[in-house]
């Protein structure tokens, strides 16, 4: 009988192995019915040996298994509250929030936005990531502190202003976030909105200033004639009731003139808001009409008015504001044009910006005084109102809406305006994305333009 050949070198090793791995893993079973151990996951090995798969049970590393253990034990215990990640957290801020991301130095052309939240997509109008940072961001200084931010480990901030009808300020914040995975530099800009901190200031600055110059002259007729009538003016009875007129219409005109400028200072405030209502602006002339009624009177001026039926003429805006546009241009035709002829107030409808300032007489001056940003693009509602007054001269036509301007040599009568009412017109007009125009003719009168957009049609 053949004896059996003998175990190969291989296999001999494959048997020891084999044996090594039964005593550990009994050395293991017994410390753990000891209490000695705990048998906990381990680090477990394999190697295919002569055919045979062989197991290696090793002790995991000093302390691994007082790990594992609490990591088992914190599974057991009841599940807690799962941050959001961070991009989610990003994505989420309120203030616009970017990650730009280049190659090279100076070249704005590839800086890029490589990350962008909802705010900062909305703001800027980027539509996707990835789009170039010059189409979103123009300003030169902003675009100098991200190169740096980039390249130069610079961390910086520059506030600017964006351009357009309505005025907005940033203040940028930027801060280097060195190299990607890639090789491109990144950088974080940050944008805070500061506009209504400006305009805050700007409009108390405005107020001190235009109230303390406009209100230094009635008050100080109306300190003179205190001081008349405390002196020899004590007892004429008819120099005293010609004083205190004149007092009462100093003390009338402070009043308007306080009105106005707090109207001013309300509009501004919440000038880059744009409202959101639907106005028909035909019932809107209709209303003003019957409110000067007794102006009309007083002036003998006709009024021929030219508006569409109810409904057709339909604006987004508010309606107060558009009643003080309204108001103030028609109030003022009336004034200029008493004992000179009509006053013509049209309500036209489906209009573009140009077609809303056309001329309609070849040889008279026009100038936008307010351009909306898309002119080119939108449709509005259209209030046109010419007096029949002196008309103003080419030159005096840019300053029309600045604050306490007025005409040289020109009068509205005896219950002279505060200076305010067509500032007030073009702020409130900006305020509704619309545009504001002027067509004048010396001697034959004058034409202002107020156009709103068109409420879209449900």
């Amino acid at each position: 009988m053949a004896m059996p050949a003998p175990p190969s070198p291989l296999q001999r090793l494959s048997l020891r192995l084999l044996g090594l791995g039964c005593v550990g893993v009994l050395a293991l079973l017994i410390l753990a019915l000891t209490g000695q151990a705990a048998l906990g996951p381990v680090l477990v090995m394999s190697a295919l040996v002569g055919g045979l798969t062989v197991w290696l049970a090793l002790p995991p590393r000093s302390g691994a298994i007082g790990q594992v253990s609490e990591a088992n034990s914190a599974s057991a215990r009841p599940s807690q509250p799962i941050s959001p990640p961070f991009e989610t957290i990003l994505r989420s801020l309120p203030e616009p929030v970017m990650v730009i991301a280049a190659q090279e130095i100076d070249d704005l052309a590839g800086q890029r936005i490589h990350f962008a939240n909802a705010a900062a997509k909305d703001f800027f109008k980027i539509q996707d990531d990835g789009a170039l940072l010059i189409t979103a961001i123009r300003n030169p200084d902003v675009l100098e502190v991200v190169d740096e931010a980039l390249f130069g480990n610079l961390a910086g901030e520059v506030a600017y202003e964006l351009g357009g009808a309505q005025d907005r300020y940033l203040r940028a914040f930027v801060r280097p976030l060195g190299a990607a995975l890639d090789g491109r530099r990144l950088a974080l800009l940050m944008m805070r909105d500061e506009t209504n901190a400006r305009r805050n200031e700007r409009m108390r600055a405005d107020f001190l200033a235009n109230a303390s110059h406009e209100l230094r002259t009635p008050l100080a007729s109306l300190s003179g004639f205190i001081d008349t009538l405390r002196g020899h003016a004590r007892d004429d009875a008819a120099a005293r009731d010609r004083f205190l007129q004149i007092m009462a219409t100093q003390a009338e005109r402070m009043s308007r003139l306080i009105d106005d400028l707090l109207s001013l200072s309300r509009i501004e405030l919440n000038e880059h808001i744009a409202p959101e209502g639907s106005v028909d602006l035909s019932q809107v002339v209709a209303d003003v009409v019957d409110s000067i009624g007794p102006l009309l009177a007083e002036s003998q001026v006709q009024l021929v008015l030219d508006v569409p039926r109810p409904g057709l003429a339909m604006a987004v805006g508010d309606r107060d504001q558009m009643v003080q546009v309204a108001q103030n241009l028609i109030d003022n035709a009336v004034k200029y044009s008493r004992g000179r002829g009509p006053v013509r107030v049209e309500c036209l409808t489906n209009l573009t910006g140009e077609a809303a300032i056309a001329l309609r007489e070849p040889r008279a001056a026009r100038l936008a005084l307010l351009t909306p940003d898309d002119v080119n693009d939108g449709r509005y509602v259209c209030l046109r109102v010419t007096d029949s007054g002196p008309g103003i001269a080419r030159q005096y036509l840019p300053r029309l809406a600045e604050r306490f301007y007025r005409v040289e040599g020109q009068k509205s009568g005896e219950r002279s305006g505060t200076g305010l009412g067509l500032a007030i017109v073009k702020h409130i007009i900006n305020r509704h994305r619309g545009g504001f125009g002027v067509e004048s003719l010396a001697g034959s009168g004058a034409s202002f333009v107020a156009y709103f957009p068109v409420q879209p049609e449900a």
